[in-house]
């Protein structure tokens, strides 16, 4: 296969993943698989929640086409999506578990208006801590903050976190 072809595959890969992503979070993370990704909507107790778990189940097809590619001969087109998968997932590791929840310490602020519209939609995803009402379910493509507010609030507020600050204005 020509490198410009693979190039373009790895690179539709990599948007492609966008889409399953949000899939994947809109209906397997806030639908049958809650059981694993509730621990990820709770204050974290230690190292490591259970919705790390899926970070392993969605790195085994990217592992699977590059040994298949590499290794066993299925070829070049294998390899390419094999590393598009791996380079969403390194982007997903380095945007939701290195800046959104800072789980490596760093000094990184956002402030491009990409990087600000991304961190505030995550943000109001967790606004909600129960499976149901929840908003904004992409990594790296999401709805205006101002769209995703209205959202939760015309909602049911059940589940809704209350807003950081609040509790000590209500105690005055």
């Amino acid at each position: 296969m020509h490198p410009l072809l693979l190039l373009l595959l790895f690179v539709a890969t990599v948007v492609a993943m966008e889409g399953f992503a949000y899939v994947m979070h809109r209906w397997v993370m806030h639908g049958p698989g809650w059981f694993l990704h509730a621990s990820h909507h709770r204050p974290r107790t230690g190292r490591w929640e259970a919705n790390d778990l899926y970070f392993v189940i969605f790195a085994l097809p990217s592992i699977l086409l590059l040994l298949g590619g590499v290794q066993w001969g299925w070829g070049n087109w294998a390899t390419a999506v094999g590393a598009g998968i791996a380079a969403y997932g390194a982007i997903y590791l380095g945007f939701h578990d290195i800046i959104v929840h800072r789980r490596v310490s760093h000094r990184y602020v956002a402030r491009s208006r990409y990087m600000k519209r991304i961190v505030q939609a995550h943000r109001l995803h967790h606004a909600v801590e129960t499976k149901h009402g929840t908003v904004s379910f992409g990594f790296l493509i999401a709805p205006p903050p101002a769209a995703l507010k209205r959202a939760l609030a015309q909602g049911d507020r059940t589940g809704l976190r209350e807003a950081k600050g609040r509790e000590d204005a209500a105690a005055q």
